[in-house]
């Protein structure tokens, strides 16, 4: 009952001291109804209080007024800009990367996560690898993607679990020399360890059941540009090997961008798999 009490007056309480942000109204004028990247300012010019995107720069701008919740946030905001977009392809990719570079206070913090691993599949067991090791984007036989060691583990072990998979052919635990596994008495393994079944036909229910989540390799030999068009306004995504380098107005423009070597881009893969491969964008080989 303390716990609730104190939730509700704090709900109460942001409620009860928020105000209409009037020192924010001057900025709001020109803001479009079109796809883009919003930044709400504070007094700092290198650490932004928020970065967001909408389909609706307007739309979404002022629905922040409207939420007593972000009273901290807007009072302490000095000014908003934004940055349109011919879609939300294009805002999706500026937001992911705006955050990363600029960390701004209210946003959850996106950072390069040196651990990002993978399950590799080949023969025998599936291994654990990692990004820092291994190009992820032109690499075969990957399965997932996940922020550590543990958290791929937790996932082979699930994936076990609903096919009874045997731990020991997974390489989840010992096996010893012609006896079967402890999951194989409980019946909670099949008895590929034992010979109650082959052991093709459980590489091949592993197979299956990690095949939603097989990294798709670069498909093409370089990069390629992503045409989004917009109401008014037409944008070129450069991406190669999953990596955006950039929005641009032009095929010339493209041409020139260059990519720094940053290593797989997690958040990148996540926004473009799909679109690019779905065939709904039109694409210009770089």
């Amino acid at each position: 009952m303390v716990r609730q009490s104190t939730r509700s007056r704090l709900e109460f309480d942001a409620a009860a001291i928020y105000q209409y942000p009037e020192h924010l109204r001057q900025w709001l004028e020109g803001l479009p109804n079109q796809p883009g990247v919003y930044v709400f300012h504070g007094e700092s010019d290198s650490l932004p209080l928020y970065i967001g995107k909408s389909v609706n720069l307007r739309s979404r701008v002022m629905s922040h007024f409207r939420t007593p919740d972000e009273a901290s946030m807007l009072r302490q905001a000095r000014r908003v800009s934004w940055i349109p977009t011919a879609g939300d392809l294009g805002a999706q990719l500026l937001e992911a990367q705006m955050i990363k570079t600029q960390q701004p206070l209210f946003n959850k913090r996106l950072r390069k996560n040196r651990q990002l691993c993978s399950l590799q599949l080949n023969d025998a067991a599936p291994q654990v690898v990692y990004a820092r090791d291994l190009d992820f984007s032109s690499s075969p036989n990957l399965y997932g993607l996940f922020r550590s060691r543990h958290a791929a583990l937790e996932k082979l072990k699930s994936i076990a679990d609903e096919q009874r998979l045997c731990h020991g052919l997974l390489g989840l635990e010992s096996l010893r020399s012609g006896r079967g596994c402890f999951r194989a008495a409980l019946k909670r393994c099949a008895g590929a360890c034992c010979g109650n079944e082959t052991i093709c036909a459980h590489q091949q229910r592993l197979q299956s059941a990690l095949e939603d989540l097989r990294v798709v390799c670069w498909p093409w030999s370089g990069a390629v540009g992503m045409v989004e068009r917009g109401e008014g306004m037409t944008q070129i995504h450069v991406i190669d090997h999953w990596f955006w380098l950039g929005s641009v107005n032009s095929e010339e423009e493209a041409r020139q961008l260059q990519r720094a070597s940053q290593g797989f881009d997690h958040d990148g893969y996540k926004i473009l798999c799909r679109p690019l491969l779905s065939g709904d964008y039109p694409l210009i080989p770089l």
